[in-house]
């Protein structure tokens, strides 16, 4: 999913320009790529919402065509129910 790459050694450069010692740089810097694993992109999230507004499209469709067929069935029963 991240199609983005940490420059771990440029981040390590800046920590130790901040003030950290090396190791803890470095320490800092692998942590942060380590914990990139399943980060998603702004174009995974806009394929995911295409997804999902093509699901509830499809989901509002059978949801009316429900409908439909209870009405049916209602309008069937109606004529034959002692409603008096």
């Amino acid at each position: 999913m991240n199609g983005t790459a940490f420059d771990t050694l440029s981040a390590a450069r800046d920590l130790e320009a901040a003030g950290f010692d090396r190791t803890q740089a470095e320490a800092l810097a692998a942590a942060i790529r380590n914990g990139q694993g399943d980060l998603s992109t702004k174009a995974d999230l806009a394929e995911l919402e295409a997804r999902l507004v093509k699901w509830g499209v499809a989901l509002a469709g059978a949801i009316v065509i429900i409908q439909i067929a209870i009405a049916g069935i209602i309008v069937r029963i109606l004529p034959s129910a002692n409603l008096q």
